[in-house]
């Protein structure tokens, strides 16, 4: 795991997935308030997701999707030079478009 790593993945695409502790607290305070405490969910997405989607307006930009009932966990990864990083995450009740690129 990278140094300043506040944790780290694999996806079932291969690519490892980081967030350091500093840009996770960004997204928990800033971006996604309901996400503070979900660390696991977010693992969960990113490790076993239901479905992974490229996204339409970026393709280096990676939906992973998870499930908590009633809701579906994003995990939004972008991925520069094989491994990639969290952009955000959150609680979602629909997939969004977007080209499908893996489904267990």
């Amino acid at each position: 795991m990278a140094e300043d790593a506040y944790f780290e993945v694999t996806t079932p695409l291969g690519r490892h997935v980081r967030v350091t502790a500093a840009y996770w607290d960004v997204i928990v305070t800033l971006k996604h308030p309901i996400m503070r405490g979900n660390e696991d969910l977010v693992r969960q997405a990113l490790q076993t997701p239901i479905e992974i989607r490229q996204s339409r307006s970026d393709p280096s930009v990676y939906l992973h999707y998870g499930v908590e009932p009633p809701y579906l966990i994003c995990a939004v990864a972008r991925y520069l030079n094989g491994d990639g990083f969290i952009i955000t995450t959150y609680r979602t009740n629909k997939i969004k478009e977007g080209t499908v690129v893996w489904t267990p």
